[in-house]
């Protein structure tokens, strides 16, 4: 609309065309109002009855909540007024009415359960706390990018559809490709490290990855986004510190310009920016910190991954971000080294937020007879990856990487309950639609 005015930037004395939902009509007697809500906030539309046409009132009065109307008329100053102005209407047109029955209520004065949200999630986005949520989450991803470019990064996109599984198994979702068997790419982990080799040298992309994974639980997907880097003649510590400072960005981007979004969602003060350097303890002290809590019922053991109840329990211990380095060589991929004077130990690395994982990483082997060892040591057939593993005869660098879940991201910084709340249209075991 050529002519349209957003509420936010209606001033007295002018007259102005908003346009946007119905967010309430509240009917007094001889005097009503509609509030009428845009992307940028609610302004009052009065009516009074016996000054205005009866046409007018009855078409301003009578449309249903959550239709689309634009307004025409007066602004004048009102201090009792939700925003100090009002506008008093010389037209009303109802551009798409509503009906009547809505399933979920955008006002969020009643609730509704997360699956009735998902199922209706454009009303859902009417919401300000929903709508605070994705404002924040476009925040944090601008924030590393431009993190990322400060640290000479080269954004990249990789192939979605691809011959083979980057950790092969059977966390693949299989597609039909012209005849041929595909799948949906689990990560740009080997593209990622072939452009890495090249002159590149550092690069980081963001964006969907797909994991048949079997879960259902409040913090994993089946498609999610991820935030990945990988950079030549680096190694896990240089990594380490990437992953750290594109955390650290994201908090900082939230504090410095989400402060309504944070207020919205009953955040602000309590909403604080990780200080310091984040701690890295290797995973043997991980889990001696762990069987230390007392809070499992069986001690851990050289070997095993961390259980949830293990991560929670070292997570409070630590109180903050914390790396686990150093992990046993046998359960980490096979693309990652393992230390020069032990090949028992690995450098891979987890970075964690209190309550979860939010980074996997380590540094990459780039030693061609290495590598291949390392696919066959896994159960994986070498010949599947050779496109990939050709290119470490042509002179590959040392590099390191990481992958970031950008929906763990959001859902730690936010303290949400379900990480479905971090994504606009979750995938699961149970919803593909909408």
């Amino acid at each position: 609309m050529q002519d349209r005015t957003y509420t936010a930037d209606a001033e007295p004395g002018e007259t102005v065309t908003v346009a946007g939902w119905v967010h309430e009509v509240r009917d007094l007697g001889g005097i009503a109002f509609l509030i009428l809500r845009d992307t940028t906030g609610r302004i009052q539309v009065k009516f009074e009855k016996d000054e205005m046409d009866d046409d007018l009132v009855e078409t301003g009065l009578g449309v249903t909540r959550e239709s689309v109307v634009s307004v025409t008329g007066a602004v004048d100053e009102e201090p009792r007024a939700p925003t100090g102005v009002e506008i008093v209407p010389d037209s009303v047109d109802v551009i798409s009415a509503a009906d009547p029955e809505l399933p979920l209520d955008p006002s969020g004065k009643v609730d509704a359960e997360l699956s009735t949200r998902l199922d209706n999630r454009t009303l859902d986005l009417r919401k300000s706390e929903v709508q605070a949520i994705f404002s924040i989450r476009a925040t944090i991803l601008e924030a590393a990018r431009e993190r990322f470019r400060e640290l000479r990064c080269t954004e990249i996109t990789t192939p979605k559809i691809v011959a083979t599984g980057t950790e092969g198994g059977t966390e693949l979702f299989p597609i039909t490709y012209f005849g041929q068997e595909a799948f949906m790419n689990q990560s740009p982990q080997l593209f990622k490290q072939l452009i890495a080799g090249s002159n590149v040298e550092r690069v980081f992309e963001i964006g969907p990855i797909f994991r048949a994974e079997e879960h259902n639980t409040p913090r994993h997907l089946n498609e999610a986004t991820s935030i990945d880097f990988e950079g030549a003649f680096c190694d896990h510590h240089d990594a380490m510190d990437v992953a750290e400072a594109v955390v650290t960005a994201a908090y900082e981007a939230v504090a410095e310009n989400c402060r309504d979004e944070l207020e919205t969602l009953d955040l602000a003060d309590d909403f604080e920016v990780p200080e310091g350097d984040f701690p890295r303890l290797s995973y043997e002290e991980a889990i001696e910190r762990i069987n230390a809590t007392g809070e499992l019922d069986d001690q851990l053991v050289w070997g095993d991954d961390l259980p949830t109840e293990g991560e929670k329990a070292l997570g409070d211990d630590v109180g903050g971000h914390y790396f686990i380095t150093d992990w046993p060589s046998e359960i980490k991929p096979f693309y990652i080294k393992d230390h020069d004077d032990d090949e028992q130990l690995s450098t891979g690395f987890d970075l964690m937020a209190p309550r979860m994982e939010l980074v996997s990483g380590g540094q990459r082997e780039h030693r061609y007879e290495h590598l291949v060892a390392g696919f066959e040591q896994q159960g994986l057939d070498p010949d599947q990856f050779e496109y990939y593993t050709k290119m470490f005869r042509y002179g590959m660098p040392p590099h390191a990487g990481f992958g970031l879940g950008g929906e763990r991201l959001v859902m730690t910084i936010l303290d949400l309950p379900n990480i479905r709340e971090a994504v606009l249209f979750p995938r699961d075991r149970q919803r593909l639609s909408p």
